[in-house]
């Protein structure tokens, strides 16, 4: 698939800036075709590895269905939100990444991804709380999305800062 330019491309960021992005996201929302066509978006934590974005969930759901079902995914990321109101408008930084879901189904990256959902979430917690959190969560579903297509974008007043 072709996937569309940006319209403004003076507002587009470079994938690495996008990557960065996601990377430092706290959380992002989930887009998928979700029962009978309706589309289906679902705010989620998550953390980038290699080139993907994992996520983790439970082994059943609306949400892993729709996967299954249909793995085109959208995920996006608002980074910066500023309200300005004497400007009637809002400083944003955002990503926008589609690409393909599927369930881990390799135990080291089940167990990579979930080491770094940790890392990123509760870096400060004592290392054996780390690993009791590990083997708490080793039963749940790590899915991946191997991203396909990624724009940035932010405010236009924020392109000359």
């Amino acid at each position: 698939m072709e996937f569309r330019p940006m319209r403004r491309k003076n507002q587009q960021m470079t994938d690495a800036e996008a990557w960065d992005i996601l990377q430092r996201g706290s959380f992002g929302v989930l887009a998928v075709q979700g029962d009978e066509g309706w589309p289906y978006a679902v705010p989620l934590n998550h953390v980038c590895m290699d080139g993907r974005i994992y996520f983790h969930c439970a082994k059943a759901g609306h949400k892993l269905d729709a996967l299954r079902a249909q793995p085109h995914v959208c995920y996006t990321v608002v980074e910066k939100s500023d309200i300005v109101s004497a400007e009637f408008t809002t400083y944003f930084v955002s990503v926008v990444a589609f690409g393909t879901a599927h369930v881990v189904e390799d135990r080291q990256e089940h167990l990579a991804a979930l080491r770094a959902l940790v890392e990123k979430y509760s870096p400060s917690e004592p290392e054996e709380n780390k690993v009791r959190e590990i083997e708490g969560c080793q039963a749940s579903c790590i899915v991946a999305i191997d991203v396909q297509h990624l724009t940035a974008k932010q405010a236009k007043e924020l392109v000359s800062r």
